[in-house]
């Protein structure tokens, strides 16, 4: 992955601040070229440091308003196994390889407790997971956010 700089970090906050703004604008903003924003927002889309679209979606608005994390416990020879299975899963919409005693948290949307009933025994059929241990988020406090990182190391070296 690609390691930002000052300049890729000030594109980055104005991409935060305005999610619309078009290239030409975010350089005449910063002072920049635009071709350099350009080829700069395509280096941090191609290095993955600037990441889908999908992540500003809010699940309760798409029908899926319980958000569940699942510490999953896996048979580790298999975890590579278990990751492509749980990626099948629609539901299953991020997860961290994990140390400790679970290996992996999943992170999965639903539409009611039903619907985490049957999505839980997906997970659990997965060739590989041995048991879950799931918890109901009651709601998210602080958002995903990256800006106050980027603005506090905005200048330092």
């Amino acid at each position: 992955m690609r390691i930002v700089d000052d300049t890729d970090r000030r594109i980055l906050l104005e991409l935060t601040r305005h999610p619309r703004i078009t290239n030409a604008a975010i350089a005449e903003q910063l002072g920049l070229a635009r071709n350099t924003v350009q080829n700069r927002v395509a280096a941090l889309e191609a290095s993955d440091a600037l990441q889908g679209f999908d992540r500003r979606f809010h699940a309760a608005a798409l029908g899926y308003p319980l958000t569940v994390f699942m510490a999953t416990h896996v048979d580790q020879p298999r975890i590579d196994e278990v990751v492509e299975q749980l990626r099948q899963i629609p539901e299953v919409v991020q997860a961290f390889g994990l140390s400790g005693q679970a290996d992996v948290l999943v992170r999965v949307v639903c539409r009611d407790a039903e619907d985490l009933y049957r999505v839980n025994k997906l997970v659990l059929a997965c060739d590989g997971v041995e048991r879950t241990e799931t918890w109901l988020s009651m709601g998210e406090l602080i958002p995903f956010r990256l800006a106050p990182v980027l603005e506090r190391d905005l200048g330092r070296r």
